[in-house]
């Protein structure tokens, strides 16, 4: 039977934060790579679309001090975490989906379920982009895991032959198999160390993270609809099922689809629509107006998170004390 889709009550529109905000958005990010590049693109998404709250980087040691200047100066508020891996008796050179995928563990697990500051947090991947508010999410019912299935031929109860089989390692298969691209959680301690306990005792599998928080959360997930998370896959899987005009969060997951790394030579990389959804992502990401200002944004009234700000000022006072 096809799941029923959970649907917020509120409108898009937020009121401007007054004092520490009790909700945020929250992404990842480990190494010297280049997902620095998402997860500015997508602090200016949220930017863009006026959301009422932060963008929470949970970062690892790694993340060089050239990358977090970067983000510091585009509002982030940074939390270091230590970095999560499955149990210690497991091989962890697991066929994992692709390599990167062990150290997705530690985003949901050694880090955000502990961010116990905020009520509510969204957290989305690097490489995903808001193109209109969702901050109505924030004031779905509490006590649930909500998010995007994988794949939309979950929507009609009929499977199609690349949705994601069930590790039969990890027990009962949920109800749904939701994306661990995005979804939308209530950060709590209890539920944090039941995550990290409950690390030490699974097996890897080949999707990492993202298998585990279906184990986890199987008995509390709820879905929510697909134009929160449209995964491009979708667009040449399942056309007749996504609306890409509709789509409130884009989520470039496949190889060769990240932006800034797009050529267009991979495959279905060739197609309109994808062209079309890297065009929007860089008008987002080389928009200078986009860029973090504390002073116009007060000036203007727009929404800030105090959060932030105070970030951005420690920044510029350690600097000029370093000079």
């Amino acid at each position: 039977m096809a799941p029923e889709i959970v649907k917020s009550t509120t409108g898009n529109a937020a009121a401007p934060v007054v004092g520490p905000s009790k909700h945020a958005y929250v992404t990842f990010l480990a190494g010297a790579g280049d997902y620095v590049k998402g997860v500015v693109g997508l602090a200016k998404g949220l930017r863009k679309v006026g959301t009422a709250f932060p963008l929470v980087v949970a970062i690892l040691a790694d993340v060089p001090v050239e990358h977090r200047r970067i983000l510091v100066e585009q509002g982030c508020v940074l939390r270091e975490i230590e970095a999560a891996f499955p149990c210690a008796d497991a091989d962890q050179n697991h066929a994992y989906v692709r390599n990167y995928f062990l150290f997705n563990y530690s985003s949901p697990l050694e880090g955000i379920f502990s961010f116990v500051e905020y009520e509510r947090m969204i957290y989305m991947d690097a490489d995903v982009q808001v193109f209109d508010n969702i901050d109505d999410l924030f004031e779905l019912p509490s006590g649930y895991f909500y998010g995007v299935v994988d794949c939309v031929c979950e929507m009609s109860g009929d499977a199609c032959p690349q949705k994601l089989r069930w590790p039969q390692e990890l027990g009962p298969q949920p109800p749904f198999y939701l994306n661990g691209g995005m979804f939308v959680f209530e950060p709590d301690l209890t539920t944090y160390h039941d995550l990290i306990h409950t690390l030490t005792i699974t097996p890897p599998t080949p999707f990492a993270e993202q298998d585990f928080l279906n184990m986890f959360f199987r008995e509390k997930m709820k879905p929510i609809s697909p134009e929160y998370n449209l995964l491009v896959a979708m667009l040449w899987r399942h056309p007749e099922a996504v609306g890409v005009e509709k789509a409130k969060v884009v989520h470039y997951c496949e190889a060769g689809s990240k932006p800034w790394r797009f050529t267009g030579e991979e495959e279905n990389m060739e197609r309109e629509d994808m062209k079309m959804l890297v065009s929007k992502w860089w008008d987002i990401y080389n928009d200078a107006s986009l860029d973090f200002n504390v002073a116009q944004r007060l000036t203007k009234g727009l929404p800030l998170s105090r959060e932030a700000a105070r970030q951005v000022v420690v920044h510029y006072r350690s600097a000029s004390s370093a000079a």
